[in-house]
This record gives structure tokens, sequence and C-alpha cells, in this order.
């Protein structure tokens, strides 16, 4: 199965050609990863496979990396988590997102240079974290080839169905389900349970053990407070960020309502009350946007006003549905199989060969 991965966009795309144990490369630069979050920052990353510079109506070109889907997993495992993870975090982590993967492409029609896919146009997915993160060879390591090798094929299912793999980086210790930050559906298997393994896994990464480490990229590891985290800011500056992000001036900013929690405390609907207008924010992406020049950690969180500022207290980083990264890597860490961790997630689902 061939995939068509959209690496970037921009006015003129910055590429050379590139050679890797004799064979042909390209090389990208000026690569966007982390868009809109935290840790958004460019690279200069290499890639197998084919390239395909499309020119958009607007004037600008998109880079799209044709793919094996197996080669793809590869470099996806390595750049989501780090290839020097523990092995069973790596085969987990090769069958989530195969099926993850698979799913969304079976969604479209069939390959055309028009046709549209999650959002996407002219290609499949993206290589950042709308989709999955995809950085080329920049990070693979035999670790990941190994994983790949062995659980090739297989994929994740319910019934029958292949399943919706969501992941995120932290769960804060609870798991949230589909509804609360997508459509209002849920799915047998994207079900809330309870992870103490995250905390411990960030434990260990306050006490700068190598293990842990070593599961995740160098710029993850510039967060290690996820689990539990705080931001404070003022009533101006609140004002002035929900206007940056919504276009809408609620004047000084009164008070942040919770009207609606999933099953991990994560809000779902927030009531905003200013001098100037009150309105409501639906669904945990939306949330986090707005209330950040970034992006929040998550939307569980809870809101103290100490006169004029007003204190986030929160748990997790992402939306917290499906597999919790930390939590698999400190699985995996404990001994635990791949099997285990993915029936943890993703409780009563098979793993099925294609």
């Amino acid at each position: 199965m061939k995939l068509r991965i959209g690496i970037l966009t921009a006015p003129n795309i910055r590429w050379e050609k590139g050679e890797r144990n004799g064979k042909p490369t390209f090389i990208l630069h000026d690569v966007r990863i982390g868009i809109g979050f935290h840790w958004d920052r460019k690279q200069t990353q290499e890639f197998a496979g084919e390239l395909t510079i499309l020119r958009n109506p607007n004037g600008t070109q998109t880079a799209v990396n044709t793919i094996d889907l197996e080669d793809y997993i590869t470099s996806v495992i390595s750049s989501e988590m780090s290839a020097n993870s523990p092995i069973e975090l790596l085969k987990a982590h090769a069958v989530i997102s195969r099926s993850w993967a698979v799913r969304q492409c079976t969604k479209r029609s069939a390959p055309s240079a028009d046709f549209e896919s999650g959002g996407h146009i002219g290609f499949d997915l993206c290589a950042d974290d709308h989709c999955q993160r995809y950085e080329g060879l920049r990070s693979i390591h035999p670790r990941a080839e190994e994983a790949v090798a062995e659980t090739r094929g297989q994929v994740l299912t319910y019934k029958g169905e292949l399943c919706d793999t969501r992941f995120y980086k932290c769960c804060g210790g609870r798991t949230e389900i589909f509804s609360t930050c997508w459509e209002d559906k849920d799915m047998p298997y994207l079900q809330s349970v309870t992870c103490p393994y995250c905390e411990r896994a960030v434990e260990r990464l306050r006490k700068g053990e190598q293990a842990i480490l070593d599961c995740l990229q160098a710029y993850d590891r510039e967060t290690i407070d996820c689990h539990d985290w705080q931001i404070s800011y003022t009533a101006n500056e609140l004002q002035n960020i929900l206007m940056e992000k919504t276009g809408i001036d609620f004047g000084p900013i009164r008070a942040l309502r919770p009207l609606k929690r999933g099953a991990s405390g994560r809000i779902c609907q927030l009531e905003i009350e200013g001098d100037k207008r009150t309105e409501r924010i639906c669904k945990e992406l939306k949330i986090r946007r707005a209330l950040s020049r970034t992006c929040l950690y998550s939307s569980w969180f809870d809101v103290e006003q100490q006169g004029d500022v007003f204190v986030f207290k929160g748990h997790g980083w992402g939306h917290g549905v499906g597999m919790c990264q930390l939590g698999a890597a400190e699985m995996a860490l404990e001994g635990f199989s791949a099997q285990d961790i993915l029936s943890y997630y993703y409780p009563n689902t098979d793993i099925t060969q294609r």
C-alpha cells in the first residue's frame, strides 16, 4: 500500500537530492513541526520514496512524499516517540499507527490529484500532529525497523472493524472518551480508563532517568511537567489572548465556567464571561487553542481567580483519547507486552493480520 504524505506547504519549496545506504533520497528544508502547539519549530528532514511538488491555487507549493505503508510506519514510530524506546512500546505503536493510517485512507475515494481527505487536498495524510508525526529518515533506528517487521500488516480491530486508534502524549491519570473531543459519538474500545503509569513515567523524567528519557524525542523532553501543570494570566492578558485566538472582544474577563466535562475531567463546554459579552466554546481542542497563544496542554483543568489573576491548574498533555504514550512507555519499561498495552488502552480489541 502506498501513501501520499503532505510534508510542508510554502511559497517555494527548498529541497535537494540526497543519498543514504546507496539509495536516493531527498532533503527538505524549513519543515515546520508542532504547528500551532508549544513545540512549534522548523527542521531539515530527509526522506525516502518519491517527491512531488504540487502547485496550489493560492500560489503556494506543497511537498508530497509517496511512500510504502510499512516504511511510513517505521518513520512514524521513530518520530512520535524515540526509536530508542523499549521494543514492546514500538510494536504497540506500530500497530495503532498502521491501524489509524489504513482507516483514514479507506475513508476516501480512489486516489487522484484533487481528492480531499481529512481536510487535506492532494494527499492522504499530513506529516504533523494533525495526523501523525512523520519526520522521514532523521530518527529511524534498527529497533524501529525490528518492531515494524515483527508486526508487519497487523492492525487493531473491534468485531472485525478497523479501530480509530487515537493517541497522545500524557493522559494525566485518566483517559477520555471520543465524544468529548470530536463527533457526538463514542466507540466501545475508546472508553475512559484509569492510568497510573504516566505519573510514574513523569516521576522518572523529573529524576532524569535515562530509560524514560530514551523514549522521547529531544523536543518532547522540554515538557516534563505534563502530568500536573499550572499557568496564570491576568484578566487583561486573557482578554487579549481570547481576542487574538477567537476574534471576540469579551472585554475584561470576569469568569470562566466549565459547563460540561468528559469522563476524565476534560472540559468540553466552557462559558466565558466578559464585561462586553458571554460566549460558550465547545470541544476540547477549541478550548485549548482559545485559552493560549499556542495551545494549553489539555482541557482538563480547574480555574481559580486570585484577584485579577486567573490560575489554571491542569492535568495531562493532549486530548486523552486512546493510548497514553508516556503511560505505554512506562508499561513497557515495567515489562508489559505490546498486547498488554493495546488491551489496556483499547479494551476488547483484537490484533488482526491484514
